[in-house]
């Protein structure tokens, strides 16, 4: 018996151990996935900044949900981490719509003015 409690102990050991190698790669590929769109060109733009920081919200936000349902201890838990990331990110994209939307428009009547003051010219 006490060495069916080793073996389990040693399993047990390899299965943390194997959680905080894939955990780490996890966070390795979701910092790559921040860095990346952090450095998409914007044009300089505030459609751009806002289109930037915006995904890379989202990727955190994802990322979160990931580490999250990782420590779920059981089903109901997962479900319950899952519904409430879904409810925030329907805000979340509420709230990124409206400011894209702003951005977009103040983008749009900008280039509108240009044109017309440059056909004045």
């Amino acid at each position: 018996m006490a060495k069916g409690g080793k073996h389990a102990d040693q399993i047990e050991a390899l299965s943390k151990d194997a959680m905080a190698q894939a955990h780490q790669a996890v966070d390795t590929y979701f910092d790559f996935l921040k860095k990346s769109a952090s450095s998409f060109p914007t044009g300089g733009t505030e459609l751009g900044e806002k289109l930037r920081k915006q995904s890379i919200q989202n990727i955190t936000a994802v990322h979160d949900l990931v580490k999250s349902l990782s420590q779920a201890k059981d089903f109901e838990e997962a479900l319950r981490i899952q519904t409430e990331f879904i409810q925030s990110q329907f805000h979340a994209f509420g709230e990124q719509m409206k400011s894209l939307g702003e951005a977009y428009t103040k983008e749009a009547a900008s280039g509108v003015k240009m044109r017309f003051k440059s056909s004045l010219d």
